[in-house]
């Protein structure tokens, strides 16, 4: 698996940092019945809550939000992608749907309430490094503009950013040429739900993408 670590300036700031990481070979395409299924029953579970809004208290993203400004960054402003998906959800929006890779990473991190990065591995150079943006970077957000990366908590690699809790870049997005990804889930709270978070995003990937050659570990 490519080298994942943590920063010690993250790390001084967000001692309770963990990553969840997954790497795999996958077969990238159209979401298949059963994963489609899976989607619209987590988005009707969101929708028949007495009150939906309180799956945005979770542990998991108040976890992450405490993160985002222990870092300085403004979890109003700036929210973890989970969180972010979640309020899709609530609003009626649905999930957006992608691909089989994209959509399943997604299930996922709705379902744990944490943030995923997800990487086309031909894409990323050498070590990956969670770590906090520094003044002056930014990236193309897919589907979005320039984003502004100061104090963000993202990930780089040789060439720089390239993903983020909130965010990732069109250079490593997942598209349908993409033949092996690195999926990772990040944790403001301590290393104890990425066991099982990691397990769940490699059977989602085995069961709608064909995943193999699964690799999993978590980073603390």
């Amino acid at each position: 698996m490519t080298e994942v670590r943590i920063s010690p300036g993250l790390k001084a700031k967000c001692p309770k940092a963990a990553l969840g990481c997954v790497a795999a070979g996958v077969e990238t395409g159209a979401s298949p019945l059963a994963l489609e299924e899976s989607l619209r029953a987590c988005e009707e579970r969101i929708q028949r809550l007495l009150e939906p809004r309180a799956v945005l208290e979770a542990p998991a993203i108040l976890a992450t939000r405490a993160g985002y400004k222990a870092l300085g960054k403004d979890p109003a402003r700036y929210r973890g992608s989970a969180e972010a998906l979640l309020r899709r959800l609530i609003a009626g929006k649905g999930m957006p749907r992608i691909n089989n890779v994209v959509d399943a990473i997604n299930l996922a991190s709705v379902e744990s309430r944490l943030p995923i990065g997800l990487y086309d591995l031909a894409h990323i150079e050498g070590v990956v490094e969670f770590r906090s943006g520094r003044a002056g970077e930014t990236y193309k957000g897919i589907g979005k503009y320039d984003l502004n990366l100061e104090d963000l908590p993202l990930f780089a690699d040789a060439k720089g950013p390239h993903g983020s809790a909130t965010s990732d870049s069109e250079r490593t997005m997942v598209t349908l040429a993409t033949k092996r990804v690195l999926a990772i889930i990040v944790s403001f709270a301590g290393a104890a739900p990425l066991d099982d978070a990691t397990k769940r995003m490699a059977e989602l990937l085995r069961l709608h993408a064909a995943a193999a050659e699964i690799s999993c570990k978590v980073v603390s």
